[in-house]
């Protein structure tokens, strides 16, 4: 489980290299990472590594590389 979690990690950090700040939509479709539990380990490996920053917007969160 812990390789599938940093092989997402690595596909949510592509993701926000190339697209920049996006929301957990669009990271899901982005990602094609199945469910939100997995896109948000994928997330908390990353910001463990200090390398995503997030923020709330009207209810929505955002998240990019810092």
């Amino acid at each position: 489980m812990i390789n599938q979690i940093g092989e997402n990690a690595g596909f949510v950090w592509k993701a926000l290299n190339k697209s920049g700040r996006m929301s957990v939509k669009e990271l899901k479709k982005e990602t094609k990472i199945r469910s939100e539990k997995e896109l948000f380990a994928a997330i908390g490996w990353l910001a463990k590594e200090g390398k995503v920053d997030a923020a709330e917007k009207d209810g929505e969160v955002f998240f990019w590389l810092v």
